[in-house]
């Protein structure tokens, strides 16, 4: 079996947390909001005006303890990074691109897919990006419940607070989004499709 080395993690890190910072600044440019942690904070953000960047620093604080816990201190030090790194990152990109148009339905496909292959990249080298990803790494490592599937469930309760707050149109285009992700997490994210560690 293949082994990971340090500069293999780092690039994963360095790829996954830039892909998950492109793919909320897609999110956010579109007004769509999304699941799992990164999801409450951007209600939280839309519904308050806080940046995202230090709301979802913020939220994940009290999920390390679990991380640390259940996945080891690795897993944990390696998403404190992956988090810290995307919330720089996010305050920074806006500053870089910019779009002068962007289809709402393209624009979710491709946020989904973009965060899809950003979380692949941390949950494959031993990371998340905090919160619900911890606890959805943790299910799936000790009864097999796919991690993709656990963050399904938390998107939907999520998208029924959504309704509440934005029109039906672009929560509907921000499920779309959504769920590319997981399925892009559930159908590629297996022990037995991938064997390096």
């Amino acid at each position: 079996m293949a082994v990971h080395t340090k500069l293999d993690d780092a690039q994963a890190l360095v790829y996954g947390t830039t892909m998950a910072a492109f793919g909320i600044t897609i999110l956010t440019h579109l007004g769509l909001v999304t699941g799992q942690t990164a999801g409450l904070a951007v209600l939280i953000s839309y519904a308050t005006g806080w940046g995202f960047a230090p709301v979802f620093f913020t939220i994940n604080l009290p999920f390390y303890w679990l991380g640390y816990r259940r996945m080891g201190l690795a897993f944990t030090l390696k998403t404190f990074l992956s988090v810290a790194a995307m919330s720089a990152l996010v305050q920074v990109m806006p500053a870089w691109i910019d779009f002068a148009h962007l289809d709402p339905a393209f624009g979710a496909v491709l946020f989904g897919m973009v965060s899809g292959s950003a979380l692949l990249a941390l949950f494959r080298h031993g990371a998340s990006l905090g919160g619900i990803g911890i606890l959805a790494l943790y299910l799936q490592e000790k009864t097999g419940f796919r991690a993709g599937w656990t963050q399904l469930v938390f998107d939907a309760a999520l998208f029924a607070v959504a309704l509440a707050l934005r029109e039906w149109q672009t929560v509907a285009w921000s499920f779309l989004g959504a769920l590319v992700v997981n399925l892009v997490i559930a159908i590629n994210h297996r022990r037995d499709r991938y064997i390096a560690t």
